[in-house]
């Protein structure tokens, strides 16, 4: 399979500070490739880089076989943008939006109207074609924004964190869209902090902290690596633990664990549904009181809190761009 995105060694300095330490990463051609990290792990810089905002201190790009750095100018036909924040001009209709964009990219005005009428069909906008796009909800703004990444049809596409901020709907108004994009054979780059749309969206996960990949597979394969299901047994109140952990250390992987504020004792089990029968069995012989059993298959803010130490979610303070550092590729 060809990759649409190439990009080895990518180092990248602010000052002193070192925000990218040897990024790679390939994306193959009508994929989405999923970036996860905490905030500052560097997911934007790398973005910026690949989007040609943003000139590495080292390393290479490649973007649908285009050298990124050596021809910024032809990489940029072949990439669409849509970032955490919509770029339109709310003073314009949402028509008026992407027809200015088609006519960036050279069209000519018949053809810049034709393609802004597809997109906004497309992206089930038409009916506020004639609005001010600043009286748009923040759901059709995103959209609005991610119609004039497509205007120009590129096989590449980078979403920056493109559902932060929406409702529930909006966001999955966002996720249909970009399945849609992915059906018609567009390669995808999304970084995003909401797990859930990176396991329902992406064919590969990149985990990325402090600059570094310290994790790549699928969602699957991510979650496997941080080992088998947990069986949680509640406890009745007042219970001594130390009956229940016994039997439990007998039927987990490695020591249980148990939280007295919540009366749960934990342990991680090969076989999650056959285990917690066997250990139901075992603590009902042993006169161990349970008010309930489950088991929890990892998900990947366990394989966050494994890797990284933190939720995916937790802030974590970013250093402040150098301007003398941010040259801008021409």
């Amino acid at each position: 399979m060809s990759l649409a995105v190439e990009i080895s060694g990518l180092v990248k300095y602010y000052g002193k500070v070192r925000v990218l330490d040897g990024v790679d990463l390939e994306i193959p051609s009508g994929t989405v490739m999923g970036l996860l990290g905490p905030n500052g792990a560097g997911k934007t810089t790398t973005v910026r880089i690949v989007t040609t905002l943003l000139a590495p201190s080292s390393g290479s790009v490649h973007v649908a076989g285009i050298d990124v750095l050596k021809d910024p100018a032809r990489a940029r036909n072949r990439l669409g943008l849509s970032g955490q924040y919509a770029a339109i001009d709310a003073n314009l209709t949402g028509f008026e939006n992407l027809r200015m964009v088609a006519r960036l990219y050279g069209m000519s005005h018949k053809a810049a109207a034709d393609r802004a009428d597809q997109l906004l069909e497309a992206l089930g906008l038409q009916h506020a074609a004639g609005r001010r796009a600043g009286t748009y909800s923040g759901g059709m703004a995103r959209r609005l924004d991610l119609a004039g990444a497509l205007v120009c049809r590129p096989p590449v596409v980078v979403l920056d964190e493109p559902t932060t901020g929406l409702d529930p709907r909006g966001r999955l108004d966002m996720w249909r869209v970009i399945g849609e994009l992915v059906d018609d054979g567009t390669t995808v780059l999304l970084t995003t902090q909401y797990l859930e749309e990176a396991d329902l969206l992406a064919d590969r996960i990149t985990v990325i902290d402090r600059g570094r990949v310290i994790a790549r597979g699928s969602a699957d394969e991510l979650k496997m690596s941080i080992g088998g299901d947990k069986l949680t047994v509640t406890l009745a109140a007042g219970q001594d633990p130390k009956p229940a952990l016994t039997v439990l250390a007998g039927v987990g992987i490695g020591e249980p664990s148990h939280d007295d504020g919540t009366d749960q004792a934990v342990v991680v089990v090969a076989d999650g549904t056959r285990t917690m029968v066997e250990a139901l069995r075992r603590l009902d012989d042993a006169g161990v009181c349970v008010v309930d059993a489950a088991v929890h298959r990892p998900s990947l803010d366990d394989v966050f809190l494994s890797l990284t130490g933190k939720s995916a979610e937790r802030k974590v303070p970013v250093p402040a761009p150098d301007p003398v550092q941010e040259e801008i590729l021409s």
